[in-house]
Formats: C-alpha cells, sequence, structure tokens
C-alpha cells in the first residue's frame, strides 16, 4: 500500500526526481509519447503534480531527462574470431537493447513525436545511441578489415547504418518484433555479402 505524501515519508531531492525519471520511462514504454501526461508521471511517482512541474517545465523536458537516464546500450564487441560471429554477437545487443525499457521509450518518442515535439530529441537521440551504435558497428567492420575478411573502403555511414535502418523499418513498417532469426538473415543475407571482399 503507498503512503500519501503527507504520511511522514515524504521523499526529496534525487530519490523523489529518480522516482519521477521512472514514471516517465515507464509510461512511455507503456502508453507511449502521446499517451504520457505530467498527471500520470506523478500518479506513478507517488507525487503530486506540482512538484514534477517544479522541476520539468515541460513534457519535452522531462522525456529528456528520462531518456538520458535509460539510453539502451550497445555494448563493446569481444573478438569473437569471425566476422559473422562477431556480427550475430553484436546485432543481437541490439536488438536486447531496442527491446529494453530505455529501448521501448526511446522508440515511442521516434515513433509518435510530431516534428515539433521530436526536434528536441534529435541531438540527444544521435548523441546518445545513433552514434554509439554506429561506432560498435564500424568496430567491427575495422577489426574484419584487419583480419582480411572486408573489404577496406567498407566503413562509411552507409555500412554503419543498415542494420539498425532494417531494425527500425521491419519493426515499424512490419509491425511486429524482431526476431533472432529475422537477424541471422540480415546478417547472412545482407551484411556480410555487403562487406565481403
Amino acid at each position: 500500500m503507498a503512503m500519501s505524501q503527507g504520511a511522514g515519508t515524504r521523499r526529496r531531492g534525487p530519490v523523489l526526481e529518480r522516482a519521477i525519471l521512472g514514471a516517465a520511462l515507464e509510461q512511455l514504454s507503456t502508453v507511449g509519447w502521446r499517451g504520457l501526461t505530467m498527471e500520470g508521471v506523478a500518479a506513478g511517482a507517488q507525487t503530486g503534480k506540482a512538484a514534477v512541474y517544479r522541476r520539468w517545465p515541460s513534457k519535452q523536458a522531462l522525456v529528456a531527462d528520462a531518456l538520458q537516464t535509460a539510453f539502451p546500450e550497445v555494448p563493446d564487441v569481444p573478438d569473437l574470431g569471425g566476422l559473422r560471429e562477431d556480427l550475430v554477437f553484436l546485432v543481437l545487443r541490439m536488438r536486447e537493447a531496442m527491446y529494453s525499457r530505455g529501448g521501448l521509450a526511446l522508440r515511442s518518442v521516434i515513433d509518435e513525436c510530431d516534428q515539433e515535439a521530436a526536434h528536441c530529441f534529435v541531438r540527444l537521440i544521435m548523441e546518445g545511441v545513433v552514434e554509439p551504435t554506429k561506432q560498435r558497428i564500424l568496430d567491427v567492420v575495422r577489426r574484419g578489415i584487419g583480419r582480411g575478411e572486408v573489404r577496406p573502403d567498407a566503413t562509411g555511414d552507409i555500412v554503419a547504418d543498415v542494420v539498425p535502418a532494417l531494425m527500425m523499418y521491419r519493426s515499424k513498417i512490419g509491425g511486429r518484433e524482431i526476431t533472432e532469426e529475422d537477424l541471422l538473415e540480415v546478417v547472412d543475407q545482407v551484411m556480410l555479402p555487403l562487406l565481403r571482399p
């Protein structure tokens, strides 16, 4: 049973802020950008709406801070001995990130925001998710070049965009969850032919 605000254990400072940011992420990943309301976030954090507005003057400001706390991370790819093995490891970690709470929240913003609202998130998403993910892909490609498995000129932005673009396309246009089998096909039928000498 939740305690009311006046019942003696009132949260303040960073504890309350974490609760509000967590409630915002929960709303983003369940009801999406359009369904998220400041009132709903306040209820989810078990605080008053005024406490939310004191810290974040707008829905965009709140969501921007919430996303930064939960950007899905794609880890460094260990050297598994071959291009296919490295790519499979990477795309499966990308899938995990895509379906994490932070990934679901991020996708709701990308999928549902209108142009004006999305504008404030573009830099944040590029720096926090897109560029680090592309760097992981290019790390695998460069390692493959060093092994002689990848043609030397395969280090451009287009190469780094292929897997994330296909994942987003299949998810958004196909309207279904991307499976591991889908990603193995991307590796075997798209990435390997694209990269090999």
